[in-house]
């Protein structure tokens, strides 16, 4: 792995407690990359922190790492309490679970339990974790407000608030259940705030300065991290050439991940056929798969059980997936931050990947705006019509 995208900046050169460091070695995490190395210093001085940063930059452990710190320093004899100390609120199921994936593994030797909130299933067992007391909930706004409303916790004893993917709670309108959590918090200069976002906007900093105590800004850029380690290019097939184009792209690429965008469910459910009857190893995901499933099909994914997923934007935030090797746009996004959140989904953590997009007759007048906002032109790349493979229709 390349180690460009990392900072000087080593772990065990911060005030960091040492169960911390243990379990960051267990990661092999040496270096912070720059969004740690910037917030980190902030957060562990107790300072609040407004952190603009892609997904795939590192911003998940910078706010795991302080938000723990912050507790074992101020319990250094681990006492127990049922309440919650660490409160942690992300847009999506999916991104709940994987920080808390995250948590687990980086606070292995703290002690620290560790609860999940979040809608689609098993309401009676996660709420049944939290009422025997845990450290850190990490939760998504709805079923959060359910429970608190059901005195399965209280707020009060919260001395860590982290929101993730900020942008994407207002975009999903999570805005009103958001403050109606944050004022049963303990008063801003009375507790530690991160708020993190690919954009801090004009509405996210109102957020911050309603609810924060003058938190720090700190921005990562954006347009470097997007071009640095992606090889991008793009197609321009006809409709009708979408699919063959596709299938003979996946199977060129063999039995690498390859992660699918399409911009409509019924998109991604007729390419979930063609590509099976394709003899492509291939799930659709959107938003309305039952939990369960969503779950096994990302775990299928991410231990190589399932070579392609298919998704629309719901899952292009909050997945992290290692060794995507390629994301295709099938359908080229309406939104350019949507390109970039896609895309995203490879190169993760400094390594290389190919971002590879159809400028097809009903999307193409998305590149301008994406390019633009990119600040970059994705290079053209060809194929000759005649040697697109014949593909199978689902039925025959």
């Amino acid at each position: 792995m390349e180690n460009s995208h990392l900072s000087t900046t080593r772990f065990t050169s911060l005030n960091i407690d040492a169960s911390i460091i243990k379990g960051l070695k267990n990661l092999n995490f040496e270096f912070c990359t720059p969004i740690q190395s910037e917030s980190l210093p902030i957060a562990l001085d107790g300072n609040d922190v407004a952190g603009q940063a892609q997904t795939g930059t590192g911003k998940t452990a910078a706010f795991l790492i302080a938000a723990i710190e912050r507790v074992l320093k101020n319990h250094k004899n681990n006492e127990r309490k049922k309440q919650p100390k660490i409160f942690i609120l992300a847009p999506t199921r999916e991104l709940a679970i994987q920080i808390a994936k995250d948590a687990e593994e980086i606070g292995k030797y703290t002690k620290l339990k560790i609860g999940l909130a979040f809608g689609g299933t098993d309401y009676e067992k996660q709420s049944s974790k939290i009422i025997k007391g845990i450290d850190i909930l990490i939760g998504t706004p709805g079923r959060v407000i359910d429970y608190y409303k059901n005195k399965i916790f209280s707020l009060n004893k919260v001395e860590v608030l982290v929101l993730d993917e900020a942008d994407r709670m207002f975009d999903l309108g999570f805005i009103r259940d958001i403050r109606y959590l944050l004022r049963r918090l303990p008063k801003p200069d009375k507790r530690l705030s991160m708020l993190f976002s690919a954009t801090l906007s004009h509405r996210v900093m109102e957020l911050a300065y309603e609810h924060m105590n003058n938190p720090e800004l700190i921005k990562i850029d954006a347009d470097k991290i997007t071009a640095d380690k992606i090889r991008q290019a793009i197609f321009f097939p006809a409709n009708q050439e979408k699919i063959p184009l596709l299938v003979g792209l996946i199977k060129e690429m063999k039995n690498n991940k390859v992660m699918v965008f399409a911009n409509t469910k019924k998109e991604v459910e007729r390419l979930d056929s063609y590509l099976n009857s394709n003899e492509i190893n291939a799930k659709g995901i959107s938003g309305d798969v039952p939990q369960n499933k969503r779950i096994r099909m990302l775990d299928h994914f991410e231990k190589g059980k399932l070579n392609v997923l298919i998704a629309t934007d719901v899952a292009s935030r909050g997945l992290h997936i290692p060794d995507i090797k390629c994301v295709i746009n099938y359908d080229l996004p309406q939104d350019p931050e949507d390109y970039v959140h896609r895309i995203g989904r490879t190169a993760r953590a400094g390594t290389k990947g190919n971002a590879i997009s159809f400028g097809c007759e009903t999307y193409a007048m998305s590149l301008p705006d994406i390019e633009n906002y990119i600040k970059m032109k994705v290079p053209v790349a060809s194929y000759k019509p005649e040697s697109l493979p014949g593909v199978s229709h689902p039925g025959k």
